[in-house]
């Protein structure tokens, strides 16, 4: 049987394995000194930042810089805006009412119909108020008649009152001479020169002249109570005049209002009134709508932190997407718009979850378009420039 012959190991050395191994441990340890090497020359190599101060200053700035311009960028670029799709055109509408009673005569407007200031919108059949006014009208001519006759009725005192004074002037001169008279005669009988028949005929004669001289003192008396009741004559009739003119007045304008016309321009909506209709006093017979209309832009509360008056408003309708107006704020309501309704919320009972409120804005249209038609309640979408763009 043939044995295998096994090749001579040049390893089987003692001092031949030491010398490999010291060999390899050689290998092993000449890269890691490289690097070690490397690593020291790293250290002691200055960093780029000492290298370059200044273009790593400049290069600081200008990222700073940078961050600034992008803040006020988004700021006045991208978040200058407030806007709400809870806006809505709004105006002072009110109710063409009937002033006075009455059978419609005519209603020359119709529905949506443009009037100007003093188009007649309706009228009212004046028959029943023009003989109102004709009586108001005798009656104060009647009382102008009753003035003029008390105002002679006193002329009439006055005159009376002058002629009587004459006339007591004259019995108390009479009076005078009488008394006189018989006071000589007295002397006269008693010295024995005068008779008594002529004594007694001159106190008779007093007498009379004292009689005389009373009357005309009533005379006077008379004619100044007649002067006195044709004065209240004068003035009851002034009274009754003054009251006659009211009434005049009142008639007068019952008259007028049998004709209702417009106040100020604007259109007529919701005409229910026709031809032949008895109107009472304070019924409405259409709607007026004015000119003057303005957006109400129902904003959140957080959203007014820097909304003032005055500011650019761009507001598109949602009819009329293809018009774009424009306006400015003109005010902000002083309160939300629960706290002026008819049923303000309580917050002071109850259970209390906070809900973001919403304040009336008003807003002024620059100039409204002509060739549409816009009214109160359509929806508006307002833009306002809370910060403008510098």
């Amino acid at each position: 049987m043939a044995q295998v012959q096994r090749a001579p190991d040049h390893k089987d050395s003692p001092e031949e394995d030491q010398e490999d191994v010291k060999a390899r441990d050689g290998e092993d340890e000449s890269p890691d000194s490289g690097e070690k090497a490397d690593e020291g020359k790293d250290e002691n190599k200055p960093s780029i930042i000492r290298r370059h101060p200044f273009w790593t200053a400049f290069i600081l700035l200008v990222v700073i810089a940078l961050g600034i311009a992008a803040y006020f960028v988004w700021l006045i670029y991208y978040e200058p805006y407030e806007t709400t799709d809870d806006a809505f055109v709004d105006a002072r509408s009110f109710s063409v009412s009937a002033r006075v009673s009455g059978y419609l005569d005519d209603i020359p407007v119709t529905d949506n119909q443009h009037v100007a200031a003093g188009d007649v919108i309706a009228k009212i059949s004046p028959r029943d108020y023009q003989i109102a006014l004709d009586q108001a009208e005798a009656q104060v001519e009647s009382a102008r008649a009753a003035i003029a006759n008390a105002r002679a009725q006193i002329e009439v005192a006055s005159a009376s009152i002058d002629e009587a004074r004459a006339q007591e002037t004259s019995a108390l001169a009479a009076l005078q001479f009488a008394k006189d008279e018989a006071s000589r005669q007295r002397q006269l009988l008693q010295g024995g020169a005068g008779s008594l028949q002529t004594s007694q005929q001159s106190e008779s004669n007093l007498r009379q002249a004292q009689a005389s001289y009373a009357q005309a003192q009533a005379s006077v008396t008379s004619s100044m109570k007649n002067k006195a009741a044709a004065e209240a004559q004068k003035n009851s009739a002034e009274a009754s005049l003054k009251q006659a003119e009211a009434q005049k007045e009142t008639a007068e304008q019952n008259l007028r209002y049998t004709t209702l016309s417009a106040a100020q321009p604007g259109r007529v909506v919701r005409v229910s009134g026709s031809k032949g209709q008895y109107l009472e006093a304070g019924q409405a017979i259409a709607m007026f709508v004015p000119d003057e209309i303005w957006v109400t832009a129902n904003f959140k509360e957080t959203q007014l932190a820097d909304m003032r008056p005055g500011q650019p408003v761009a507001l598109s309708i949602d009819a009329y997407p293809a018009h774009e107006l424009r306006g400015k704020v003109i005010s902000v309501q002083p309160g939300s718009g629960t706290a002026f309704s008819l049923l303000p919320a309580e917050n002071a009972t109850g259970n209390y979850v906070k809900v973001t409120q919403r304040v009336p804005v008003k807003i002024e249209v620059d100039e409204w378009p002509k060739d549409v038609s816009i009214g109160p309640g359509m929806s508006v979408v307002p833009t306002v420039t809370v910060r403008p763009r510098t």
